[in-house]
């Protein structure tokens, strides 16, 4: 059994303050024999050393990373700082970083591996990441070189992001050091039997035509049906500016059907390049099956409420947690209310323990029609682990 206690501060100046309020809270809470603390906060609270201070003080391990909002039990913000402690007499948990990461190589990720499951019984039953959000690098490359490394122990996790356009002081977090090119991660070392949830976007709400990925290379998506994407795009009626620009794309997403059995995953767009090709936030393999989708506020609130309703009928079991993590896409969609999803999680999820946060892309198992795991990169998609 795995025990959550929530604990969040928004004081981001004053350490002494910030420090105080977390360990207040924490000193009527029983910790059990193995704890690790998530935490999910603004840059602020690492650039002012309140994360720092608050790993000297507390008396476990501290992983996580930057993000722009997140929210927990009768709380939420931007400005603030969420940490859930996970406690349990009969589940260890192994904490790790990294190297520092410059390409798509394996080398670091293989090698921390082998420290932290050394001497270790048997295969870990579930994996949190909090990965570096690096421009030259995918998070395919991820979640694919991890699967190959741990013999594809179910990995669960999240990109860094922050409040800056170019995401500049978006970091991971272990303890009193935060990195802008490592990753960190969890390893749970006992009986877990996570469930995952993935919402993404509806197909009933997407174009009725389907597509099939004929070029590619990596997440460049170059032509589908035999002809450039700018085209197929227009062709279904997606419209372009005075400069022949197409209009809108981050609300088109695809939705790709890898067609191996597993369910589909959400890939947003993010360029058009001159030639007409797409830039997208993972790969797109050819062959692959596609739709265009559609993503509103009214898709997000739709597609968390499935979700956040599944997961909390799960959790009602004793002694369930809730980990969440959204797509920053998704947060930006909702204009003029961006705390929607996070108040639609509170509304549903109620004093049931949870940690939401907001994530540059999302790392979660998909089960396929032969109920193995594969695990995925998504975009613009909300995920749940319940465990």
């Amino acid at each position: 059994m795995i025990k959550s206690i929530c604990l969040k501060t928004l004081e981001a100046d004053d350490v002494d303050v910030a420090v105080a309020e977390i360990t207040g809270q924490l000193a009527g809470e029983k910790l059990l024999r193995h704890s690790v603390g998530i935490v999910s906060c603004f840059a602020d609270f690492v650039s002012s050393g309140v994360v720092a201070a608050l790993a000297e003080k507390l008396p476990f391990p501290l992983v996580g990373t930057t993000t722009l909002a997140a929210a927990a039990p009768g709380f939420q913000g931007e400005i603030v700082l969420i940490l859930t402690v996970f406690t349990s007499d009969d589940v260890e948990f192994t904490v790790a970083v990294t190297g520092v990461i410059t390409e798509e190589d394996e080398a670091p990720l293989k090698a921390a591996w082998e420290a932290a499951a050394a001497g270790k019984p048997g295969k870990p039953s579930l994996m949190l990441s909090f990965a570096p959000l690096l421009l030259n690098i995918a998070a395919d490359f991820y979640a694919d070189t991890w699967s190959r490394i741990t013999g594809n122990v179910p990995n669960f996790g999240t990109l860094a992001v922050d409040h800056n356009q170019d995401y500049h002081e978006s970091q991971t977090i272990l303890g009193k050091e935060a990195f802008r090119d490592r990753y960190v991660f969890v390893l749970f070392y006992g009986t877990v039997e996570p469930e995952f949830y993935v919402g993404g976007l509806s197909e009933e709400k997407a174009f009725r035509e389907k597509g099939v990925v004929t070029s590619s290379q990596g997440n460049l998506l170059k032509e589908v049906n035999g002809v450039p994407v700018a085209d197929y795009l227009t062709s279904l009626g997606l419209e372009k500016d005075e400069k022949g620009v197409l209009k809108g794309i981050n609300s088109f997403p695809f939705i790709l059907d890898y067609n191996d059995g597993t369910p589909p995953v959400i890939r947003a767009m993010y360029a058009i390049t001159p030639d007409g090709s797409a830039v997208c936030g993972g790969k797109i393999p050819e062959g692959a099956t596609l739709t265009v989708g559609i993503i509103n506020t009214k898709e997000v609130l739709a597609t968390s409420s499935i979700l956040l309703q599944k997961a909390k009928e799960k959790a009602r079991e004793e002694g369930k947690s809730i980990l969440i993590f959204s797509c920053v896409g998704r947060y930006f969609i909702q204009g003029f209310n961006p705390a929607a999803e996070m108040d639609r999680a509170r509304e549903i999820l109620g004093d049931t323990p949870f940690h939401f946060c907001y994530s540059g892309t999302e790392l979660s198992p998909v089960i396929g029609k032969d109920g193995k795991i594969a695990n995925r990169c998504h975009n613009d998609t909300i995920i749940i682990c319940v465990f």
